[in-house]
Order: structure tokens, then C-alpha cells, then sequence
């Protein structure tokens, strides 16, 4: 399935210029953001987002704003609910040797520690995609 918004940023090279990028879909992106993520309708959404260069990857951080409408799951009456959140995570190409090693093995898992950086398909990253998996991951299912 196709993103219903993308954003392609390429990786900078280390000891590049941090950039910021200002990201807000049109009314159109907004449907299909809703469509695919099961709301009623999605009247808002903006974010801010610093992206530096990090080992041989990205680290990406910033914050995003959205107004969702949704219908409620008891008396079926739409509503709307604004929600934010913050973004802060770390990218590499693959073949990194700052990837996570998927070869299986033992992980430690230290719940305070920093995610591991995602290992991405291409020398770009989608930022628009990590804004709608972190909306996604905002909103109450119920």
C-alpha cells in the first residue's frame, strides 16, 4: 500500500548542516491520512521537525499537532479531539554498523534506553511517514 503522504528527505552526509522542515498536508492528504488510519475525518495536522546527521544516519526530532475526528465507539456521536506529540528517533541506511542486528541472538532489552535506530531501504527517509506513525500511535482506539 502507498503512503498517503510523503515527505523524501536524503540522508545528509556527516557534519552537514541541521535543517528544520515545517511539514502540513493539504486537505486531500489529510482525507487519505484519515482514511488510512480509521478516522472520521482529520481537519489538522502540522509539524515541526529538526533533522541533523547522525552516525552514518538521521536522528530526527520535533513535535506534531493534529485535530482527529473520530465517532465514539458507545453513542456513535462524531467528536473531535486535538492531540500532540513529540518525535525523536534515529535512522540508518542498511548495511549500517549502527543497525540492529536482525540475525537473531540474544537482545538485551533496557526499557530506559533509546530505541534502536530504524534501518532504512533507501539513502532518503519519509518524514511524513514518521508523522503519521506517531499521530497513529496517539489517538485512542476507543
Amino acid at each position: 500500500m502507498s503512503e498517503p503522504w510523503s515527505l523524501m528527505v536524503r540522508l545528509p552526509d556527516p557534519g552537514s548542516a541541521t535543517t528544520t522542515h515545517h511539514l502540513e498536508p493539504d486537505e486531500a492528504e489529510r482525507a487519505m491520512i484519515a482514511r488510512t488510519l480509521g478516522l472520521k475525518s482529520l481537519p489538522s495536522l502540522t509539524a515541526d521537525l529538526t533533522v541533523r546527521p547522525w552516525m552514518d544516519g538521521v536522528e530526527i526530532t520535533g513535535a506534531f499537532r493534529a485535530i482527529v475526528g473520530q465517532i465514539c465507539a458507545v453513542s456513535l456521536d462524531p467528536f473531535e479531539q486535538a492531540l500532540a506529540g513529540g518525535i525523536d528517533l534515529r535512522a540508518v541506511p542498511a548495511g549500517s554498523p549502527q543497525a540492529p542486528d536482525a540475525e537473531g541472538g540474544e537482545i538485551d532489552f533496557d526499557p530506559e534506553a533509546p530505541d534502536p535506530p530504524d534501518v532504512l531501504e533507501a539513502s532518503s527517509v519519509d518524514l511524513a511517514h514518521y508523522v503519521v506513525e506517531h499521530l497513529a500511535l496517539e489517538i485512542d482506539p476507543f
